[in-house]
């Protein structure tokens, strides 16, 4: 068996790093993590003005502090939501929840509460 020699001029290039011409685009969400949408917030942050530049990260770190704060309140007003139900099969039974448990959630919250 003969085995196949290569030439140096014939290995592999490295790859090019830089965008393809036929790569998907991956939204900066996605990069990130995250579930918000990261452009739509950055834009907004653009148009409110608030500073006469808005860099990439800002937009990121603002959607990043949006959803956690989003989530946290989530979770309480589930908590509300289950000790405030009536039934007494909870774990089966799927809960709504009404502005009544978010308010109830920040007012039990000792952070949230604070003014």
């Amino acid at each position: 068996k003969k085995k196949e020699k290569t030439m140096p001029s014939q290995k592999k290039s490295p790859k090019k790093r830089g965008s393809k011409k036929g790569g998907k685009h991956v939204s900066r969400s996605s990069k990130a993590g995250l579930t918000f949408p990261v452009g739509r917030v950055g834009s907004s942050l653009k148009k409110g003005r608030f500073a006469r530049r808005v860099s990439a990260p800002a937009a990121v770190f603002l959607t990043a502090v949006m959803e956690y704060c989003t989530s946290e309140l989530l979770t309480l007003s589930a908590r509300c939501a289950l000790k405030t139900s009536k039934s007494e099969d909870v774990e089966d039974k799927q809960q709504n929840i009404k502005p009544r448990h978010i308010c109830l959630a920040v007012r039990q919250d000792e952070d949230l509460s604070q003014p």
